[in-house]
């Protein structure tokens, strides 16, 4: 499969996890709000996806790559696919207004920083920082769906859940390219 298809096969499936997420309808007023739980998931959720998207608009910038690009968009689908279910829920949005490399976790504060200044070293450092994010995005979403209840939430979070499988993939295969180059 080359990366063109994956990665357009990646948008597909979030672009329709979007428009599924902001279809359903919203919890009717006897419907319970988001549990803890999933607010707790949705607002860190929501804050990671920022700092994908961040990180890898910057490296697009540094390195001219299509693939820091194409996964930044996506990122931003995913991204925007938290935020309606934040809205939906009535949940505060971590990322209000915030810049880019700005994060109110401090944790994720603190990795941005780290995997900025990796993936600005070389192309291989870049796309390794791309498969740490994707495997670390994956195995969050893997424990955000074990905490939903809700079937939006669940379709939301499965949606970035394959895509960001499909980004793993890319990051991976180009990786495997560069290495075998060097």
């Amino acid at each position: 499969m080359t990366l063109h298809s994956t990665s357009t096969r990646a948008a597909a499936w979030i672009l329709f996890g979007i428009m599924l997420a902001a279809s359903l309808p919203a919890p009717a007023q006897d419907v319970a709000a988001a549990t803890p739980e999933e607010a707790k998931w949705l607002t860190f959720m929501r804050e990671e996806e920022k700092l994908a998207r961040d990180v890898y608009a910057a490296l697009h910038e540094r390195w001219r790559l299509r693939i820091f690009d194409n996964i930044a968009r996506s990122e931003s689908r995913h991204f925007a696919a938290a935020g309606v279910l934040l809205d939906r829920y009535d949940i505060a949005d971590p990322a209000k207004g915030l810049p880019a490399g700005v994060y109110l976790d401090a944790n994720l504060a603190s990795l941005y920083q780290k995997l900025l200044d990796k993936g600005m070293l070389s192309l291989k450092d870049a796309l390794e920082v791309g498969v740490m994010i994707e495997k670390q995005d994956i195995a969050d979403l893997e424990e955000a769906l074990k905490a939903a209840e809700k079937t939006d939430i669940k379709t939301v979070y499965a949606n970035l859940l394959a895509g960001s499988l499909n980004h793993l993939e890319s990051f991976e295969n180009l990786l495997e390219a560069v290495v075998k180059n060097e």
